[in-house]
């Protein structure tokens, strides 16, 4: 029995594949080549997916569904929501310009309801899969009541399969049994510069197998099944299967004709296959040999709706690159448009009048009340938009840390969390942690030994069933808060973005927190700034850092990461010398990763705080002697806004010593040093280079547009200094992360810091090979601040 929907369903595609087209054709923003000819629309990357997004978002998906879109079809995308409501004329003309609909969909850019942001490709997928493992974590521990199961849907184009982030997370997700994820391959055998290696598909199914997914092929659209079953239909599937990619590109985009011509040439005079061939048309016969499985809206439907459990599932869906299209099959088709005279002639096509191309309905052949009707009842949208919110949580008025005399940042963590699982309550029921493969040594282990490890099933602790003395308690259940992770760095930065997400897709907020050795940041680069963009909110706990990591030598050592907390946007830095410093960054962080308020800045410090973000902890393993201090509401501010004065310069000071993090008794020895040479010296903590720059740059904005009284925390603390004061600033890392203050009030600066590669030794080793050590500091401040020569200064190595 024929679906009763095939009708409007097969009328929709044609309006969104119009929509789509007429949206990227409209563009004034879409560059131009050398020729003068626009490019870079994607249209043929577009059209081929066409018709499986119109069976999902207009049959198969449910509300509690969520998709990751292939980047390249966000026209398509943006024209679904267009017929839904969701998106509205005026973005769509101005598609890619600016404040339009963007060019691939965006979580915090786009007015539609996008699920996932995509456009740094591969990342989407993997993203569906860790939100997959999101939504049994939250339904493991008893949260979102009786809201069912959605299944995590990405559309992947072929070549984004070459992408490496995908095979970690499949590996991942075998190891933690992810259900509920579809992958739709869009197979065009296309990729942006050639045409895919002969084989792929197989190669893709055996991978898809090996880590237990399912595998649904989808290469034969109903028309050819039809044609298979007729006498010589055999002979003509196995053309079809041996024919290779190029040459099936190349006469898509010829068209019936050559196609005949190369049918004949290959099977002609064989009697029925002759006869199959010859009684099509070549308008037929091309129809016939593009039908393939992505392009069918009944194989789709029932492949899609056949699905009856929780399973993982690749579904291989054989298309053509811009069908639809003039562009069809084409090489050159990635970036290409259609000309002038070609979209006149699809517009002809599709029975659109001039002056009517964004009207809902129009060359439709159904009735308009038909199709309303139908889009009234789309399951998917049934529910209106699909963003979720959940309440803050209370965040305790004071962390402990367990503060001894002499301790580590990275000890200090360990310390909050395990204070925070001892104490229990609302905020620590609803910390979830992770990391790959470094627990133990980033000082999570008291808090798993806790609060537990997760795992959809109980598995006890071996070790402990026998009665091998450890200090780790490794038991998994459904209720652990500890999500392990192998060794890749992109899955924890990903598995961080789906955990930040769970607010918004299903309504119940954690609060994560990811932990890995500080120069590894570099391996999820860009998965992590792919979680900012999205607007997920967690916490990365990087340590151990720099070179203070002396015996592991360079490869251990990082050296920009300062400078990834200060550009990376929607991530929060901060880099701590004192655990009762980190105390109070950890208790700000809690509430600043819930924040969801609007842009207008504290006057105070012209950060746009009430926005929120994620916070990323720089940390070290470097034991520190500790302060007795009272921590003050005033001083946890200046902590919070970037610096403070941990010895305030007087009133004749002639240079300033300014540090970050765990070089600390090198620059409270240095200060020692210069008292008896140089008067007045300040030693500035700061504690947040990222805030305390974000704040003079925002400040200096502010006086741009006539603010004129507008005035930055670092202004302040260096506005009462001489313009004679120098400034020393030193810290484990590159030396460009403080090498600016002397620009705040224009200030002569040396600028101390790690810019080469480092090695093993000691710490005092390293900091000496480096020039951060306290003799290369007071040498800096000589220097900085010219006058009688300074006693106890040693020649620099």
């Amino acid at each position: 029995m024929s679906d009763p929907r095939l009708p409007v369903l097969a009328e929709l595609e044609k309006k969104i594949l119009w929509l789509a087209s007429w949206t990227i054709h409209n563009a004034n923003h879409i560059r131009a080549n050398d020729d003068g000819m626009k490019v870079g629309g994607h249209q043929a990357s577009s059209a081929s997916l066409a018709t499986i997004m119109t069976a999902l978002y207009m049959a198969a998906l449910k509300p509690q569904d969520r998709v990751a879109v292939k980047p390249h079809a966000s026209p398509i995308f943006h024209a679904i929501n267009y017929l839904m409501g969701l998106q509205t004329q005026e973005k769509l003309e101005n598609f890619r310009g600016y404040k339009g609909a963007q060019s691939y969909p965006s979580r915090t850019k786009d007015i539609d309801d996008v699920d996932f942001s995509t456009g740094s490709v591969g990342l989407g997928v993997a993203q569906t899969l860790f939100s997959s493992l999101v939504q049994d974590y939250v339904k493991a521990h008893g949260w979102g009541g009786d809201a069912p199961e959605g299944r995590m849907v990405a559309l992947i184009g072929d070549a984004e399969l070459d992408e490496g982030n995908i095979f970690e997370a499949l590996m991942e997700g075998w190891k933690h049994g992810v259900r509920n994820t579809w992958w739709v391959i869009d197979y065009n055998r296309q990729s942006l510069d050639a045409v895919v290696r002969e084989g792929l598909y197989d190669r893709i199914e055996q991978m898809f197998r090996a880590f237990g997914w399912d595998v649904v092929t989808l290469k034969y659209g109903s028309l050819q099944q039809a044609a298979f079953k007729e006498k010589g239909g055999e002979r003509l599937k196995a053309w079809i299967d041996s024919c290779p990619n190029q040459l099936y590109s190349a006469l898509t985009f010829q068209g019936g004709a050559a196609w005949r011509k190369r049918l004949m040439d290959d099977l002609g005079d064989q009697g029925p296959v002759t006869k199959l061939i010859e009684k099509r048309s070549d308008a037929e016969l091309s129809a016939l040999m593009c039908n393939l499985g992505g392009h069918d809206l009944p194989s789709l439907l029932e492949a899609f709706e056949g699905i009856r459990h929780d399973r993982p599932v690749c579904f291989l869906a054989y298309t053509v690159k811009g069908f639809g299209l003039p562009l069809a099959g084409h090489k050159d088709n990635h970036a290409g448009l259609m000309t002038k005279e070609q979209m006149e002639g699809f517009k002809a096509a599709n029975k659109v009048r001039p002056g009517h191309e964004w009207d809902l309905f129009e060359g439709l052949n159904l009735p308009e009340k038909e199709i309303r009707a139908f889009l009234d009842k789309v399951p998917f949208f049934a529910k209106g938009r699909r963003r979720h919110s959940a309440p803050a949580l209370p965040v305790p008025a004071k962390l402990e840390a367990g503060i001894q005399a002499t301790m580590s940042t990275q000890m200090g963590f360990g310390k909050v969390l395990d204070e925070l699982a001892k104490l229990g309550g609302p905020l620590a029921d609803r910390i979830v942690t992770t990391a790959p493969d470094v627990t133990v040594s980033t000082n999570l282990g008291p808090w798993v030994n806790r609060r537990g490890l997760f795992a959809r099933a109980s598995m006890a602790d071996t070790f402990k069933d026998e009665r091998i003395p450890s200090m780790q308690k490794w038991e998994f259940s459904p209720k652990g808060q500890h999500i392990e992770l192998g060794i890749a760095e992109m899955n924890l930065f990903i598995n961080l973005s789906a955990l930040g997400l769970s607010h918004s897709i299903f309504g119940e907020r954690l609060i994560p927190i990811g932990t890995l050795y500080d120069p590894f940041i570099s391996r999820g680069l860009d998965a992590l700034n792919y979680a900012c963009y999205q607007d997920a909110r967690f916490m990365v706990v990087a340590t151990p850092a720099g070179v203070t990591l002396a015996p592991e030598g360079g490869a251990h050592q990082s050296i920009a990461t300062p400078l990834i907390g200060m550009s990376q946007d929607g991530l929060c830095a901060f880099e701590p010398a004192f655990v009762d410093e980190l105390a109070v960054m950890m208790r700000w962080s809690f509430e600043y990763l819930q924040k969801d308020g609007e842009g207008d800045p504290d006057e105070r410090t012209w950060l746009r705080d009430e926005t929120g973000g994620s916070v990323y902890l720089r940390l070290s393993t470097r034991q520190v002697e500790q302060p007795k201090r009272t921590m003050t509401p005033e001083l946890e501010r200046d902590i919070i806004d970037g610096a403070y004065w941990l010895r305030k310069p007087g009133p004749n000071a002639s240079v300033v010593i300014a540090y970050t993090g765990a070089v600390a008794p090198e620059a409270i020895e240095a200060v020692g040093l210069l008292g008896e040479d140089r008067r007045d010296v300040g030693l500035l903590a700061i504690t947040s280079a990222d805030r305390l720059n974000a704040g003079w740059q925002a400040a200096e904005r502010a006086r741009q547009r006539g603010n004129h009284e507008a005035t930055s925390h670092v202004e302040r603390l260096l506005g009462e200094l001489s313009r004679d004061c120098g400034i020393v600033s030193v810290l484990d890392g590159h030396p460009a992360t403080l090498a600016w203050l002397g620009s705040v009030h224009g200030h002569r600066q040396k600028a101390l810091g790690v810019e080469h590669f480092g090695q093993t030794g000691t710490v005092a080793d390293l900091y000496r090979h480096f020039g951060i050590d306290a003799n290369a500091i007071v040498h800096a401040a000589n220097a900085a601040a010219p006058g009688r020569p300074v006693r106890y200064l040693k020649a620099l190595p």
